[in-house]
């Protein structure tokens, strides 16, 4: 990975550690990752690549383009031919295109006439989240001229571990901002840091810091640098007591369910 695509992953990444709304995650990650990994455009869904149903998130600069789309055109994108299938197949989940999953076919397939249509675009790279069994999930890169080469298809490997991490991100940030208990009389709540938030989430479900840290992709070490940091400001010492108070100040749910996330 060259330096200046490592640094500018590395400040994606900071900002949407730092980023405090779930909804605004995956528009941050969209609005750089095409450019790092050579594309021009992305398409990202959170939920089943099935050309019925599902949001399709759209990187800036085309989400215009999409806004004409009939039924058909939606549920051609919405079905993410021939990548979808290509990784319900298989338990691979490197990144790879179109055009080496299908071959010649992809050009003469409706989808390829759809995105030359409305992106002027002929090549797709698939980038699942590197967990994700059922459904498969992940984003879409799209280019013009020539295929993605071996190189960008190995720094996007390399991003894949950053769009997990945000993922998982997003996925406790909305649990927390649903779940989240009304403020008490207990005094105002501390503010807490978005990563700091995760934690004390997963730290309610009483989940040890080694398994915290494989949760969020963090070492142990970082955990517990986290775990510090709430203690110290929520004024409390141990997690009995933090994941009391917290609940009396609302930064958790008095009573919840594991996350399953």
């Amino acid at each position: 990975m060259g330096t200046t695509a490592y640094e500018r992953m590395l400040s994606v990444a900071v900002a949407a550690l730092h980023e405090r709304d779930p909804e605004q995650l995956w528009p941050l990650l969209a609005s750089a990752l095409p450019e790092l990994c050579g594309g021009e455009a992305l398409i990202y869904k959170l939920d089943n690549w099935d050309e019925s149903e599902g949001a399709l998130g759209l990187s800036p600069g085309v989400a215009a383009e999409f806004t004409v789309l009939g039924d058909e055109a939606a549920s051609l994108l919405r079905a993410g031919y021939p990548l979808a299938e290509h990784y319900a197949n298989s338990p691979d989940r490197a990144p790879v295109t179109a055009r080496r999953v299908a071959g010649r076919s992809w050009s003469a397939s409706p989808t390829a006439r759809l995105i030359d249509d409305i992106l002027d675009v002929d090549h797709v790279l698939g980038i699942p989240l590197p967990q994700s069994t059922a459904p498969i999930t992940g984003c879409l890169v799209y280019r013009s001229g020539r295929d993605f080469s071996d190189d960008e298809m190995r720094l996007a490997q390399q991003f894949q571990p950053l769009l997990a991490a945000v993922e998982q991100q997003r996925q406790l940030l909305e649990r927390w901002r649903q779940l989240r208990a009304p403020h008490t009389s207990d005094g105002p709540a501390p503010e807490l840091t978005p990563r700091e938030t995760t934690v004390l989430l997963l730290l309610s479900d009483a989940l040890t810091a080694v398994s915290i840290g494989r949760r969020l992709g963090i070492s142990e070490r970082t955990v517990h640098k986290h775990i510090a940091n709430i203690y110290r400001k929520l004024g409390t010492h141990d997690r009995i007591s933090t994941v009391l108070r917290a609940q009396r100040l609302g930064l958790v749910p008095a009573l919840h369910e594991p996350s399953g996330v």
